[in-house]
């Protein structure tokens, strides 16, 4: 089974996302899985009826492989999307799918598909300057939490307190881009610097994790310095963060919680979760437990141990 992973670090990240390809490459490694990293800068498309030549890396027609893994989340730039796009039409099965990754890149639009569903997330609202702040008071309430339509590892999220600090941030957003993509969020008070982090795999809730910033943030997550540990999986927690993921057609996701008195609401959820911290604090081989899913998602088995052992037997019949 033969894979690649596309993948470019990103200004735009608090961490990069080199534990995770890396992990990735050794548990493929065990595996028997021939997977190689690329950046979508090594890529050239060409649009042909020769389909299998369309894909050139550094200059060179390759064979495709098997099976993609995009790990850029909220960072995917369209070329890299084209990419994607391309790929799956050759046939390449990708994880996660490039629609997925385009609807969960913009945060409106999945928080507008969640909520078609009947799915409890935060009142969210789409900002356009100038700001009617009295509107924002009565349909969202203060304090309300500010993000950029895009972001991952809860950049581009801020929390204002009140109104005054809130229209301070609205005319410094406005003056420096007028055309910037703003949305609010209901703040919920019960999850104040907490959240669950549960990862799933092809529909199953795998693992969850409660993040807390230790009062340092109100962002709970572990790449921006937030402690993580074990939660038990409930059912409350499996069905939303399952319906989450299928819902949003994502084959692996991170699927964020937020804790609402007894209850939980959907904060967002990612294409590309990074592990570093699940693996940590659970103890489990997240990138195992991808690798598997895939090769059962494309029914391919093989591997060099057993064709090792079957090279010993032809020998030991020969003599």
């Amino acid at each position: 089974m033969r894979g690649w992973i596309i993948y470019k670090d990103s200004s735009g990240l608090l961490k990069q996302e080199t534990y995770e390809v890396e992990r990735l490459l050794a548990a493929a490694k065990e595996e028997g899985i021939d997977l190689q990293v690329f950046s979508p800068d090594q890529f050239d498309l060409t649009i042909t009826r020769e389909d299998g030549k369309s894909i050139l890396i550094d200059g060179q027609s390759v064979a495709l492989p098997d099976f993609v893994i995009p790990r850029m989340g909220a960072s995917t730039t369209y070329f890299a999307l084209a990419i994607i796009r391309h790929l799956e039409r050759l046939g390449v099965y990708c994880v996660n799918s490039s629609q997925s990754i385009e609807t969960v890149k913009d945060k409106l639009f999945a928080q507008q598909i969640l909520a078609e569903c009947n799915l409890p997330t935060p009142n969210t609202m789409l900002v356009k300057f100038p700001v009617n702040i009295d509107l924002v008071e009565k349909q969202i309430g203060f304090p309300v939490v500010i993000k950029t339509l895009s972001g991952s590892q809860g950049s581009g999220v801020f929390l204002s307190k009140s109104k005054e600090e809130f229209d301070d941030l609205m005319q410094l957003i406005e003056a420096a881009n007028p055309q910037a993509n703003i949305i609010l969020q209901q703040f919920v008070k019960s999850s104040h610097g907490r959240d669950l982090r549960v990862l799933t795999i092809g529909g199953r809730a795998v693992a969850c994790m409660e993040r807390n910033s230790q009062g340092k943030n109100f962002k709970a997550n572990v790449s921006a310095g937030g402690t993580g540990k074990s939660f038990p999986i409930t059912p409350e927690i499996e069905w939303l963060a399952t319906q989450t993921a299928n819902v949003l057609k994502l084959d692996v996701a991170g699927i964020d919680l937020l804790f609402d008195e007894q209850h939980f609401k959907i904060c967002e959820a990612n294409s590309s979760p990074g592990f570093e911290g699940l693996e940590g604090a659970l103890g489990i081989d997240v990138a195992k437990e991808i690798l598997h899913f895939i090769r059962i998602r494309l029914g391919i088995f093989d591997k060099p141990v057993a064709k090792e052992v079957n090279e010993e037997v032809v020998d030991q019949t020969a003599a």
